[in-house]
């Protein structure tokens, strides 16, 4: 059972290793908003569908101030990879002891092809310039995340 932090948490502070090995802190964003999108393995058809769709929305991200940023349990070397062959534009971060998913409550039971085990779930956080979580998405598919995103930026900020 995960339990997502809901809009108006402050969203915790982290420092993770990059795709190239750097340490990103999420005080490094601070005054812009971020998504920050937990997804559950590079280089699995649904995480690189919807990180292809991120990285081809860039531009329209960018209008509205919004930094991307992509997290995983898969090592820096495992992100590299993947960020090379797709060539991704935007930063992916490397949470090989979840405890970052742990802090944002994704990190929980899940179930497939019959299998239980723990991992990360799919959920997305926009953290407002301010530091607290603006918006919650976790109803969405890999192939239209960056719709449902985007959509609620069109509506919400001018």
């Amino acid at each position: 059972m995960v339990n997502p932090l809901k809009v108006g948490d402050i969203a915790p502070q982290f420092s993770l290793l990059d795709q190239d090995g750097e340490s990103v802190s999420l005080k490094d964003y601070k005054g812009q908003r971020v998504l920050i999108y937990f997804y559950p393995k590079a280089m699995t058809p649904g995480c690189t569908i919807q990180a292809c769709n991120l990285r081809d929305s860039f531009a329209d991200f960018k209008k509205y101030d919004v930094a991307i940023i992509g997290i995983s349990t898969d090592k820096p070397e495992k992100l590299s990879r993947f960020a090379e062959k797709e060539l991704l534009n935007f930063t992916l971060l490397s949470d090989e002891n979840h405890e970052v998913s742990e802090a944002f409550g994704v990190w929980g039971e899940k179930t497939f092809m019959g299998k239980t085990y723990d991992g990360i779930h799919r959920i997305s956080f926009l953290i407002g310039k301010n530091g607290k979580i603006e918006k919650v998405f976790d109803d969405f598919k890999t192939n239209d995340h960056h719709e449902v995103v985007l959509n609620y930026l069109q509506e919400h900020i001018k």
